[in-house]
């Protein structure tokens, strides 16, 4: 692991844990707010219609993975489910198209702002290889790898039943 990723991982995981803990601990007093997405998803994710038990999950895959991203742990996976559960909080804690007020909503939009940055940071450490290759990458060349060797057998298959052919023949010509 770069310098640079042993120190930003753990700064970006940070705010993730603080927020995840907070979740888990205020869930009740988050819950109403997240009353009509939890109304609204649970059905179509097979998830219960609890408010307040999905605010804690949420908060606790959070917490997890900011710990996990921070020690460099599954950092992709971790990334992943940081994205995930970043983006229903943030629209659900910063609904500045809600807001009459123009200060308010000027200032509840940075705050959305703020946590679409972060959500961005998890996306691009969800994608981020150090530099090695990808799962994807790594799949494709195994399986170009295989036709390569498939294709070589082949022919030396071929060559060897050339060869077997010509020693059956010279053995054939030295018995007659």
């Amino acid at each position: 692991m770069t310098a640079v990723r042993r120190v930003a991982r753990p700064m970006l995981a940070a705010i993730f844990i603080k927020n995840g803990i907070d979740q888990v601990r205020n869930a009740r007093d988050l819950a109403p707010s997240a009353e009509p997405l939890v109304h609204g998803v649970s059905g179509a994710l097979r998830l219960p219609d609890d408010p307040v038990l999905l605010v804690r999950l949420n908060g606790a895959a959070m917490a997890g993975a900011g710990v996990l991203f921070a020690l460099g742990r599954a950092p992709r996976l971790a990334a992943t489910v940081l994205a995930v559960t970043a983006a229903p909080s943030a629209y659900v804690n910063h609904p500045f198209w809600s807001e009459r007020d123009k200060a308010v909503r000027a200032e509840v939009l940075q705050d959305f702002l703020t946590d679409l940055g972060l959500l961005g940071g998890a996306l691009l450490g969800s994608v981020d290889t150090a530099g090695k290759p990808g799962a994807l990458w790594r799949g494709k060349r195994a399986g170009r790898d295989a036709q390569r060797l498939a294709k070589l057998a082949a022919r030396e298959a071929v060559h060897a039943a050339e060869v077997g052919k010509r020693d059956v023949q010279l053995a054939a010509a030295k018995l007659s």
